[in-house]
C-alpha cells in the first residue's frame, strides 16, 4: 500500500474525488443475460440515502496570455528580486501541486547558462535544478571539461515540478517563459547550453527535435541579450540511453572550445 501510495504521490494525484470509497465492482456488475424478466409489480419508492458530495476541484486563476508575467519579470532588477516576484506569483496551476519553487543554482556571475526542463522529484524537494541522477551525471559532464557549479549557472524553463515529471504544456510554458528570459537577461551569459528537448525548442522557437538541432552553435536573442547557444541532450536522456552519450561528450568538447574562443573562463 506504501508503494502504492508513492506512486499516486509521484503522478501528481493528491485530491480524493470523493469522502467515502465506491464500489465500481458492484456499480458495473452487468444484469444477466436471457429472456427479459417479468416486471415486478412497483413498489413504493424507497428515498435513496444522500451520496456524498464531490470534492471541488482545484480551481485557480490561469491566463495563457504571458503578458502578465512579462510585465512581473520586467520589474525585478536583479535575480534576488526576481525570486520573490516568482516565489508570489500564483498564475500557474503548477505551483498548487509543487512543494516549493526551484529557481535557479549555481553562479550568478557565471559567464555559461544552462537551462533545462522543468524540476523532477528530487528538485522539488531541495528547490536547487539538476540535484537527483541526472543532476550527478551534468556534473560529471563539466567536470569532464574542467567546469563545476561555481563556473556556471543552471535554472529551468518552469520553476515549478510538473506532475509525474511529465512535459510541461504549452500553456504552461508560455506563463513561465519570461521568468526564463529575464534570468537570462540579468545573468547575461557570453554562452548558453539548452538541455534536452523542451528548452531547446521553447528558447530556439523550432519544432525540431533535440537529436536534430544538437551539437549546431546557433546565435540566440533573448530579451536585450544575444549570445551564442548550443542544444545538448538532456541527462535523464542520457541514463536512459547510454549509447546516446558519445554525441554529449562531443558537445561538452564544443563547448570547451567555445570556452577558449570567447574567452570564457574555466
Amino acid at each position: 500500500m506504501l508503494a502504492a501510495l508513492d506512486w499516486y504521490r509521484a503522478a501528481g494525484v493528491d485530491l480524493a474525488v470523493v469522502e467515502t470509497p465506491v464500489d465500481r465492482f458492484a456499480a458495473s456488475a452487468a444484469a444477466p443475460r436471457g429472456r427479459p424478466a417479468v416486471a415486478p409489480t412497483p413498489q413504493p419508492a424507497m428515498p435513496r440515502a444522500a451520496e456524498p458530495a464531490a470534492a471541488p476541484p482545484v480551481t485557480i486563476s490561469l491566463n495563457a496570455d504571458p503578458s502578465e508575467t512579462r510585465a512581473l519579470a520586467a520589474g525585478a532588477q536583479t535575480l534576488d528580486e526576481l525570486r520573490a516576484v516568482m516565489d508570489a506569483y500564483d498564475g500557474c496551476l503548477l505551483k498548487k501541486r509543487a512543494t516549493q519553487l526551484c529557481f535557479a543554482d549555481g553562479n550568478p556571475d557565471a559567464e555559461i547558462m544552462l537551462v533545462g526542463e522543468g524540476p523532477g522529484e528530487q528538485e522539488d524537494l531541495t528547490g536547487k535544478p539538476f540535484v537527483g541522477r541526472g543532476g550527478q551525471l551534468l556534473d560529471r559532464m563539466l567536470a569532464a571539461i574542467g567546469l563545476d557549479r561555481t563556473k556556471v549557472y543552471i535554472a529551468n524553463m518552469v520553476p515549478w515540478r510538473p506532475p509525474g515529471n511529465r512535459n510541461p504544456t504549452p500553456e504552461e510554458l508560455a506563463l513561465c517563459a519570461p521568468f526564463l528570459h529575464r534570468q537570462v537577461e540579468l545573468v547575461a551569459p557570453k554562452l548558453l547550453v539548452t538541455l534536452g528537448n523542451v528548452p531547446t525548442q521553447a528558447l530556439f522557437e523550432t519544432s525540431l527535435g533535440i537529436t536534430r538541432m544538437r551539437g549546431q552553435w546557433k546565435t540566440l536573442s533573448i530579451n536585450s541579450v544575444t549570445v551564442p547557444a548550443l542544444p545538448t541532450l538532456h541527462p535523464a536522456y542520457l541514463l536512459r540511453t547510454p549509447a546516446s552519450k558519445a554525441m554529449a561528450w562531443q558537445d561538452m568538447l564544443s563547448l570547451k572550445r567555445a570556452m577558449q574562443e570567447n574567452s570564457v573562463a574555466g
